[in-house]
């Protein structure tokens, strides 16, 4: 018998007549409290008639490829910032993309099939809190919301939420993205550069010789294919990547003004990135961010957490796909390395039994997080891989797909995660430790779980 959600169906009877502002007769959470003066109504004016950062039509060409690995044809590589900064240099955003080409190679090699590439970038600049407030010393301040809000320095300016700063996201977002653009149509992105980067890492990992097979067999691959007369350095398939982006719908004013009606379809688009997602804090189905998202055509991610339901996620997929679409809605599972061999399973099953074309994908990365001995928020890889291969083995036993990762990463040398090849300890985070918000991968750590998925996929 296929479970229905009662709750979600009324919900979807009672606000069937969507249009972007609808949400804003809806409980948002996780929204600033913005100043009252009149500054982010004449802000969110001009947004709004600003160009669209992305196009409807690269996102029907994203919702067509998550569609692909929905069916186990394709594999979704979702990675990058967890808070983006309005301080990035160019060769930052150069070297986070770099670790994501490199780990692209690899995971396709492994799988025999297509990675699609899609970066928390050029709009990740918002960040959910668990707490309005922070306090230091006797000194109680709003919290750091991200840099599309407020300013992370702890003072009343700093923390004051600036209406003005949503039109610098947008100016950032912007240049990023043709930063990216640049970076992976103009060569930066060509196999061969590609493999020789992950011909680096191997001969300089202190477990190089774990992964020096599978760099070999790239090479003969590369080699077999010159042989056959394929001119590698002039074919476009193999020097260009399609390159998507996307972030965290959370900031609902900011993604409302740059909603824009396509004028092919007539449809709907949230033109500030091709994929949006909402995250754990906001996935309420009576809740704002559920009810400005499903009506948008965007590809859509929900983060589902240990303590999601059966009927939670259920009700999820028929509020945001209703019409059953491949590649509409991406589940992006955060259970936690000890939770996933039991939580996920259940939840299997029942969007199984709905028929739902649900998109699984694993962010091992939320679910293990602790605090080390001297303060630091961070993540240890072994916890990361694990849950990563719980997430297969559910998936295994279950009969269905497993259809992507989703990383916080970065190409910077930063100490923020423990383990992995270097063996960083919790002594020493305090290092390179530099993130905004959440600890991430670096660049070495990001291969290296490469690496060990690619093990997992070309054992299936």
């Amino acid at each position: 018998m296929v479970r229905v959600s009662t709750f979600s169906t009324t919900l979807n009877a009672v606000t069937n007549t969507w249009n972007p502002q609808s949400w804003r007769n809806f409980s948002a959470l996780q929204q600033p409290a913005w100043p009252t003066d009149g500054d982010l109504e004449q802000t969110l004016k001009i947004l709004g008639d600003q160009p669209p950062l992305v196009f409807a039509g690269e996102a029907r060409d994203l919702l067509d490829k998550l569609g692909a690995a929905s069916r186990g044809e394709a594999f979704l590589l979702q990675a990058g910032d967890c808070a983006e900064s309005f301080e990035s240099s160019a060769d930052s955003i150069r070297d986070r993309l770099q670790v994501i080409l490199q780990m692209a190679v690899v995971l396709t090699y492994a799988g025999g099939m297509p990675v699609v590439k899609v970066g928390r970038i050029a709009g990740q600049f918002a960040k959910p809190r668990s707490s309005d407030t922070e306090t230091q010393g006797n000194v109680e301040l709003p919290s750091f919301r991200g840099h599309i809000i407020n300013d992370i320095g702890f003072s009343e300016s700093e923390r004051r939420a600036q209406p003005n700063r949503l039109l610098m996201a947008y100016n950032r977002a912007a240049a990023t993205l043709n930063l990216v653009r640049a970076f992976t149509r103009g060569g930066y992105a060509d196999l061969n550069r590609v493999h020789q980067w992950n011909q680096e890492f191997v001969a300089d990992s202190p477990i190089g010789e774990k992964y020096e097979t599978l760099a070999t067999d790239i090479e003969r691959s590369l080699a077999f294919m010159t042989a056959c007369g394929i001119d590698l350095n002039r074919e476009a398939s193999l020097n260009e990547v399609d390159f998507y982006t996307s972030h965290e719908a959370l900031l609902l004013d900011y993604e409302e003004a740059l909603t824009r009606k396509d004028s092919i379809t007539g449809d709907w688009y949230d033109c500030s990135a091709h994929m949006l997602w909402i995250g754990e804090r906001t996935r309420q189905l009576d809740g704002a961010h559920i009810e400005f998202l499903r009506g948008v055509k965007n590809p859509l991610g929900c983060k589902v957490g240990p303590t999601a339901t059966v009927d939670d996620v259920v009700g999820i997929c028929e509020a945001l796909n209703p019409d059953k679409i491949e590649g509409r809605v991406t589940l992006i599972t955060r259970m936690g390395a000890e939770s996933i061999r039991e939580k996920l399973p259940p939840l299997l099953a029942a969007v199984k039994e709905t028929g739902h074309p649900v998109l699984w994908v694993s962010d091992p990365m939320h679910g293990n997080t602790y605090t080390a001995p001297d303060g630091h928020k961070t993540r240890h890889f072994d916890a990361i891989v694990d849950e990563i291969a719980g997430f297969f083995e559910s998936h295994q036993k279950a009969g269905t797909i497993a259809g992507g990762i989703h990383l916080e990463l970065t190409g910077d040398a930063v100490t923020e995660c423990v383990g992995g090849g270097d063996g960083l300890g919790d002594s020493d985070l305090a290092q390179a430790y530099e993130t905004m918000c959440d600890p991430r991968l670096n660049g070495r750590q990001a291969l290296d779980v490469a690496f060990r998925v690619a093990e997992i996929i070309s054992q299936r």
